[in-house]
């Protein structure tokens, strides 16, 4: 059996609550990704042209310090959580996967969104995680149920 990995951002607790339901539903661990400097609300207002995450978005260099970096050793399979800013992933997620090697474990994003998908998620990810075996994601609502979560890590992680 696979061992699986929950690695997930949230901003709003959104992205947090379905990773955690993913979590349980496939029997993984769960990681935080935190930023070491924690975001205000302020910080994600995404009309304020010179907000902290609308400077970091226009940014494709920019590489938000994380609070803790991951130990993905051990793990096969590494299921990447966020929310969609900017038809992307956001910054701090592209340094969790420049902060760990994930050479020969598979990739597997998933999203939150009112309406936005993945983009080119995937090719990013494949460029930050050079080795890895990424995988297409899919986005989930707020109220992802249980039984389509199992359903799905069941086809792209198992």
């Amino acid at each position: 059996m696979k061992k699986l990995l929950v690695a997930y951002f949230s901003a709003s607790g959104t992205t947090e609550r379905v990773a955690s339901n993913l979590a349980k539903a496939a029997g993984a661990d769960l990681f935080a990704i935190l930023p070491e400097q924690p975001y205000t609300d302020a910080d994600l207002d995404w009309t304020d042209k010179q907000s902290r995450s609308t400077l970091e978005m226009k940014d494709p260099a920019c590489r938000p310090a994380m609070a803790a970096k991951p130990d993905v050793r051990g793990y096969d399979v590494i299921l990447v959580g966020f929310p969609v800013w900017w038809y992307r992933e956001p910054s701090i997620v592209d340094t969790f996967l420049e902060s760990a090697d994930f050479s020969g474990k598979t990739v597997v994003p998933f999203c939150t969104s009112g309406g936005s998908g993945l983009g080119n998620t995937a090719n990013n990810f494949r460029a930050l995680a050079p080795g890895a075996t990424v995988v297409e994601g899919k986005r989930f609502s707020a109220s992802a149920s249980p039984d389509e979560l199992v359903r799905w890590v069941n086809k792209v992680a198992r």
